[in-house]
Formats: structure tokens, sequence, C-alpha cells
């Protein structure tokens, strides 16, 4: 029987007419990543802020290791980490005087505070830093400062509140690593991010909410799977000729073309009753007999991006479509 980290059932929340969380469902089983994606505004960081005690909602329920959020909140935060979407450090203290704080914090005692702040250290590659002060570490060497203090009490569930955000791709890469071989260790992770490719790579299920409801839930390639197959994608020389080049690409496809007007990139779906290959082929012989000047073409699978742009209907107001 699986055994769930988190349940979260009917949460209400809301702000004078704005309802940030209007009756959302949620449950994470132990030692998976559970990913929360929606646009801004959506009720990601609400609940979380609900989930980590930090918040009461107006009604609805939700436990955490089986413990209720309400009844017995400090029983929760003995057993939650947290990073929320900026770095919680002390910039005037060192980094191990921060951590050690933490486990000091968390009454581990003076030893085992400062051996668990040095193991950490460690782990995030921060231990030449250990007795700088944290005002002049770089954002990236904060955010795995930030990480690693939500870890000081080896915590089961751990809620990272876009834990990525303003890192260079290396250091992200290297936190999705880190985030890795803690779920590898059990740790149960929910994590809300505005990189739909972190949310690809960590997440065992997604859950997409807009407007504080859950509007889709499975893992990746679920949902992938309901935006539709392959998708061609051609980016035309011309500005000029981006209505044509839609209207070329849709009567070959037979269906939606969306354009981004910077890049002049056309994508359409291929709605599977031919192989992409034959339809990318006679679609750049229509480009050709059109005398529409062609810079790049190719066919790609479904991302979470589109998922993302699909049922949050932003594709209609981030991009231009045409029905052939």
């Amino acid at each position: 029987m699986t055994t769930m980290a988190v349940e979260a059932d009917g949460l209400v929340k809301t702000y004078g007419e704005v309802k940030a969380l209007d009756g959302l469902h949620l449950t994470i089983p132990e030692g998976t990543v559970l990913g929360l994606l929606g646009p801004n505004g959506a009720g990601k960081t609400t609940c979380v802020r609900v989930l980590t005690t930090l918040l009461r909602p107006d009604s609805g329920s939700a436990q955490v290791m089986g413990i209720d959020v309400l009844r017995e909140p400090k029983r929760v935060r003995e057993r939650i980490g947290v990073s929320g979407q900026y770095a919680a450090v002390d910039e005037y203290l060192t980094g191990f005087e921060n951590l050690d704080m933490v486990g000091r914090l968390y009454h581990l005692g003076r030893k085992p505070s400062a051996a668990r702040a040095r193991e950490l250290l460690e782990q995030f590659r921060l231990e030449d830093a250990a007795n700088r002060p944290v005002k002049t570490y770089s954002g990236g060497m904060r955010r795995r400062l930030d990480l690693a203090g939500a870890l000081v009490a080896r915590p089961r569930v751990l809620f990272l509140d876009e834990p990525t955000t303003g890192l260079d791709p290396r250091s992200r890469t290297e936190m999705w690593g880190t985030l890795a071989e803690l779920v590898a260790g059990g740790t149960t992770v929910l994590l809300t991010t505005q990189y739909l490719e972190e949310a690809d790579r960590l997440a065992d299920v997604v859950v997409v909410v807009d407007r504080g409801r859950v509007i889709a839930e499975g893992t990746p390639d679920e949902l992938k799977s309901q935006v539709g197959g392959e998708v061609i994608e051609v980016v035309i020389a011309d500005p000029g000729r981006i209505r044509d080049a839609m209207n070329a690409l849709g009567a070959v496809c037979g269906g939606r073309v969306s354009v981004d007007d910077h890049t002049r990139k056309l994508s359409a779906p291929v709605d599977g009753s031919r192989p992409a290959a034959a339809v990318l082929v006679d679609s750049l012989r229509r480009f050709d007999e059109d005398g529409i000047a062609v810079l790049d073409v190719g066919v790609r699978r479904p991302t979470l991006d589109d998922v993302f742009l699909t049922l949050t209907g932003h594709a209609a107001e981030a991009a231009k479509v045409v029905t052939a």
C-alpha cells in the first residue's frame, strides 16, 4: 500500500475578492517528486505556505506525514524542510554560522549542529567559502546555502518554491543533481517551478493549477500525450510573409498554427494520420511553391511548455493562431 507523504483536501484561501485556493486537492506519495506548475497568481505559493504551516486556509484540510497541519503545526515543522523563492540566509554571518544556527534552532546540540553544517557545506561545494560572510557569495552560492539550510534537520518532506530561480544553467543543473540524490535517499519533494524543463526532469507527477484549482495531473509523458503528437516547426526568413506562411502550413497540417513574431517560428501539430516526415516534406514543397524562404525546419515531440500553454490558455495571448 502506497503511503502518502502529503495530502491536501479542498483547500480554500481568499484574499478579499481574490480566491488564491479554490478547493485544491493534492496527494504526494512518499519518496516521490510532485511538480506544481501554473501561471503567476495560480496559487502555488499559497499552497506551499499552507502545507508548511505558515498560513491557515479558510477551509479544507491537509496532512504531512499523517500529521494535521492545522492541529499539530509544531510536529509538522519537525519533519519538513522549506526553501522559498528567495534565499533566506543572513548575509552578515558566514556560511558555516548560518547552517550551525539552523541546527541550534532545531535543538540538534552544539557538536551535532557543527558537524551537520560542515557535512552540508561539503555536499553543496561550499567548504572553501565556509568562513566567508554570505554577503560575499554569488547568487548561486546563496541558493545552494539556502537549500542546505532546509536540509539541516534531515527532513522527510522538502518543500521547494522555485528553488532555482536566478541560477545560471550550470548551477541549475547541479541543483537538479542534488535533488535527485535526495529523492533517491527517500526524501519526498514538492517543487514549484517556472522552468518546465525542471519539472520534466525531476517530477514523477506534474500537477497544473490555475486560479487556485487543479486543472490537470499526470506524469510528464501522460500530460504531453494529451496535447497531441509531433509538432512541425518552421522558421521563415521574411517577417512580411508570416501570414502567408501560416496559411501554407495550416493547409498542409489541417489545423492550428501558432507563431512567434519575434523569432518568426511557426508551429503546427501533426494529427497522426500521416507520418510527420511526410507532412514536413509536403510543407516544404508548399513553401517553395509559394516562394517563402525557410531558415530552419524540424519535427519535435510536445514538451511541458506545450502542455502548460494549452491547459492555461496562454498560447492565445502569446502567439497568433490560425485554423486552416
